[in-house]
Parts: C-alpha cells; sequence; structure tokens
C-alpha cells in the first residue's frame, strides 16, 4: 500500500461527500486507502455515505473521541508508506496527491508536507504556512498585531507573512486539514498527542517532527479548497478557550517549567484580555439599538435642559435629584417597554417600530400628568424630553430600517445573479433541483462548451469576465463541467464578493462556504 488517507468526520457529511469524490479522482493510479474516522456524529452520516462509498473503510464512534484520538485510530489500521491526514471540508484537485508524492522523492529529508490551501471564495489561508507560537509570537497574534501588519516579519511571524505564498517553503507549522508524512516518520516521533482534543495538535506534531531532525514543508505547488466554515468560530469564546487551552498544554509540554510557568502567566492575562474585548464588542454588536436609544435619550435630556435653563426658567435647579430620577426613569422604562414589544427583535418592521415608541409616550405622558404640583417645573422640559427622543429615534430608524430593506434588495438581486458552470446534463439536473427548491429563477445561464444543444453564455475562461459584465454574484461549479484543478485554480481569479458552491457529478448534494467564519450552506439533491 502507498498511501492511507485518513479523515475525521463530525457531522459534516454533505461536505464530505464531496472531499471523498474529488479524493478517489486525485488518487486514481494510486495503491490508496481511504480511512473515515466518524466521532459520533448526529446528522445521518453512516446512512448517507456507507452506500455511495464502499471501497471506503469507515470507523463509527459511539463518543466523540477528539481529532487527535480519531486520527491516532486511523493510523492504528492504515497500511500506506504515507499517511495523509485530511480535513473533510476539502477538496483536492486531480493532480494533488501526484504532485505531492513526487516532492518527497525529490528530497529524504522532508518529514512532513503541507499544502497552499483558499477558502470557498478563493481567498489564500494564512494558516496553510505557520511559525511556532513563541510567547511573543502568541500575544501578537492575540492582540490582532499580526492583523494590523499582515507583512511584518516580526508582528505576522505566526503566520510566516514574509514568505510567498506562491512558493514552496521550509516552514515551521503544518495545518492538520492537510498533512501529509512518511509512516517511517510517525514510527519515529509518535502519533498525535491525544491530550490535546482540538487544536495544538498539528502544531505539537509538526515541532516533534524538527526536533526529531526532519522538515516541515509548505508546498505551493497544488492548492486545494478548504472551507473552514464547519469549524468553531474564531470570534467566540469557545474558540478562544480551546485555541489558548492548547498552546498552554503545548508550552507545559515544550518548555521547562520555570519558562514554561512564566509563559502560560502572561497567556492567561492576554486571553482573559481577549475574552473581555471579545465580550465587549459583541455586547456592543447585539445590543446596538439599545445603546444608540440610551445615546439619544441622554442627549435630548440634556439639551432639553441646557435650553430651559438658558433661555426659559433661569431660576430652577434642573440638575435636583427629583430630574435625575426622572430621567433615569424614562429610559429606563421606554428600553423595558421596547424590549418586550420586540422592537430590539424585530427592528425591520417598521410600523412595530412606530407602535413601540407612541405606546412609551402616550405612557410617560399619562404619568406626567400624574406628577405633584411642586415639581410642576419639569413640565416643559419632560414633554421636550420625551418627544423629542421619540421623533429623533423614529427617523434614525426609519433610515436603519431603509439601509436594511436596501440590502435585503441587493441580496435579492445577488440571489437572480446566478450561473452554472458544468455539462447541460448535469445543468439540467442542477437546474431541476433548483426548481424544487425554488431558486431557478435566479440562474441567468450556464457555463460550458459549445458543441451541445444549449448554447452557454461562456467557457471558463471567459468567467471572470462574465462574472463582472453580468454582476454575477452565485456561482455553482459543476466537476464535470470542468475538473476540480480548473475550478480552483478559477475561483482564485475571480473578483471579490462572488459565492461559490460546488457539486460532483453523481453526488447528492451541492455545497459552499462564504467565510471560514460562518457555518457552511448547502443544497440536497432529492
Amino acid at each position: 500500500m502507498h498511501l492511507s488517507i485518513i479523515i475525521v468526520n463530525y457531522n459534516v457529511k454533505y461536505f464530505l461527500e464531496q472531499c471523498l469524490y474529488s479524493v478517489q479522482k486525485a488518487c486514481e493510479g494510486i495503491d490508496t486507502e481511504i480511512i473515515v474516522i466518524d466521532n459520533n456524529s448526529t446528522d445521518g452520516s453512516k446512512f448517507f455515505l456507507e452506500p455511495s462509498f464502499l471501497k471506503v473503510n469507515f470507523i463509527w464512534n459511539n463518543v466523540n473521541a477528539g481529532f487527535a484520538k480519531a486520527n491516532n485510530q486511523g493510523l492504528a489500521l492504515a497500511k500506506g508508506k504515507y499517511i495523509l491526514f485530511l480535513n473533510p471540508d476539502t477538496i483536492l484537485p486531480e493532480d494533488c496527491i501526484k504532485k505531492c508524492l513526487h516532492f518527497f522523492n525529490l528530497n529524504n529529508k522532508i518529514g512532513a508536507l503541507g499544502i497552499r490551501m483558499v477558502d470557498g471564495s478563493g481567498n489564500f489561508l494564512k494558516e496553510s504556512k505557520r511559525g511556532f507560537p513563541s510567547p511573543a509570537t502568541s500575544l501578537f497574534k492575540l492582540f490582532g498585531l499580526a492583523s494590523l501588519f499582515p507583512r511584518s516579519k516580526t508582528f505576522a511571524h505566526y503566520y510566516l507573512a514574509h514568505l510567498s505564498n506562491t512558493q514552496n517553503n521550509e516552514v515551521d507549522v503544518l495545518a492538520g486539514a492537510f498533512i501529509m508524512i512518511p509512516k517511517t516518520v510517525l514510527n519515529d516521533i509518535g502519533n498525535f498527542d491525544e491530550r490535546f482534543f482540538m487544536y495544538g495538535e498539528d502544531i505539537d506534531l509538526s515541532f516533534r517532527i524538527q526536533k526529531a531532525g526532519y522538515k516541515n514543508y509548505y508546498f505551493a505547488d497544488s492548492t486545494i479548497v478548504h472551507f473552514k466554515g464547519e469549524s468553531t468560530k474564531k470570534e467566540s469564546h469557545k474558540y478562544v478557550f480551546l485555541f489558548y487551552s492548547a498552546m498552554n498544554l503545548f508550552v507545559k509540554k515544550h518548555y521547562d517549567a520555570r519558562k514554561a510557568g512564566f509563559i502560560i502567566i502572561i497567556l492567561q492575562i492576554a486571553i482573559l484580555l481577549r475574552a473581555a474585548l471579545s465580550a465587549i464588542k459583541n455586547l456592543f454588536k447585539k445590543h446596538i439599538l439599545p445603546i444608540l436609544d440610551v445615546c439619544i435619550i441622554l442627549t435630548t435630556f440634556l439639551g432639553t435642559v441646557f435650553f430651559w435653563s438658558n433661555y426659559i426658567k433661569r431660576e430652577v435647579n434642573y440638575f435636583s435629584n427629583i430630574l435625575c430620577i426622572v430621567i433615569y426613569f424614562f429610559i429606563a422604562f421606554f428600553l423595558l417597554l421596547t424590549y418586550y414589544w420586540w422592537e430590539y427583535n424585530k427592528r425591520d418592521n417598521p410600523i412595530q417600530l412606530i407602535q413601540s415608541k407612541v405606546i412609551a409616550a402616550l405612557v410617560l405622558l399619562a404619568i406626567y400628568f400624574l406628577l405633584p404640583q411642586n415639581i410642576s417645573f419639569l413640565k416643559g422640559v419632560l414633554l421636550f424630553g420625551i418627544l423629542l427622543p421619540f421623533v429623533l429615534m423614529s427617523i434614525i430608524k426609519w433610515l436603519f430600517n431603509k439601509v436594511k430593506y436596501a440590502e435585503t434588495k441587493n441580496k435579492t438581486e445577488e440571489k437572480q445573479q446566478t450561473i452554472i458552470v458544468a455539462e447541460e446534463k448535469e445543468f439540467i439536473i442542477i437546474l431541476n433541483l433548483l426548481q424544487k427548491t425554488g431558486l431557478s429563477k435566479n440562474v441567468l445561464g450556464r457555463i460550458g462548451n459549445w458543441n451541445e444543444t444549449s448554447p452557454p453564455l461562456g467557457n471558463i475562461k471567459q468567467l471572470p469576465e462574465i462574472v463582472k459584465k453580468y454582476m454575477v454574484k452565485e456561482i455553482i461549479f459543476c466537476e464535470n463541467g470542468s475538473s476540480f484543478k480548473e475550478i480552483i485554480n478559477t475561483i482564485s481569479i475571480l473578483p471579490q464578493g462572488v459565492r461559490n458552491k460546488f457539486h460532483t457529478a453523481g453526488s447528492n448534494s451541492i455545497v459552499g462556504s462564504d467565510s471560514k467564519n460562518l457555518n457552511g450552506d448547502y443544497i440536497i439533491i432529492v
């Protein structure tokens, strides 16, 4: 056996289906076995995948054993001279495996090989090549300096930004999404460390490879798609905790006790700060409308008080305790009422938006008329303090909703700008599928060969120009209309903002992902 491919699956059956079809094509003519370890998926992966891939060795775990342990399970069964650890949300070009194996033959010092990766939109994934997470490197990444200075050898060392993305290079760390390694090297350094449940296991393996005297290489002569959206969102608290817990484990394992203790303290402080900043950011993003309301209410009340105190009744103490209490009561009551009126959950409903404001204003005016005579000086301030925020917030949120409607309109238009790259027969199959889901009206036409019954818009080489001409926002690539290699090369040169989906001839789904931080989407063929 020349090659064993080990894939760990967890609830991504549609992505894995596309992956397996691409892997089978890439392994044609190579003595290969494919081992899939399923970590107790609950999406029906077993019944969906097994009938279509009879030659694949599926192992179905009863628990989620974690990425490292599952890979070791597959490794115990592997018979290949070379081992490829591969993520299920990947698509390989047809010549990828052959090129990688040939590269090993050129240099017997290669310990492991990673590869150039792009996401579903064709954007280069920086984690294709990385440096070891030293204390400084980890902190620079944690506090965003790597993003602020993406080309800096110092600040962006985590992603080795100073090395070309399009040239083969010796690197420190390879991404666990694609690691090809000779079985003899694994026999020398050992398997994955199962203490790493998620994240860090590839860093640990890469470190041990180098420590044993081998070299890790980033291979840029082939490019794969790694959707990335099926993993933990990078901005989530869960990701911060899991990733930096893995970093702590790595430091404890590979640094001496005194140095490790200092690094871990620094990392813990940094993690707390990052988590706090992330929480504040998410809170502000989630509650932007209530925060905006509070700012408007405070500003209008203070403006009203300033005007009244300078031009209407100068002898009154407008900053007395009673006025402050009334202002705070107004803010709290208004926010509470609008929250329970669902304005902040249904802010795209203009009628409900006005209703909540009117009810809040009427209730507060009714309370105003119940005020005792000894604080009647507040009447003008309260009246304008109620009406002005009502008018301003209604105008601002009307504009906000107009913007939201404009975005929705654009999205609707974008859905109508879909083209399919496929041969005529597969195009009809996809079109029938889209008709069942009510999306066929969005299709502008087909990209393919001219020697067929239905003339296409053009061929795949003309795709970038066609996208610009017709303002296309979504492309469905069918593998039988062109090769995986041609598709991957094409998405890398398409204009920004195009959503790509992928379908392999004979598969039961269409998959895609616009961002590495978002869950992938899919269409099921029934």
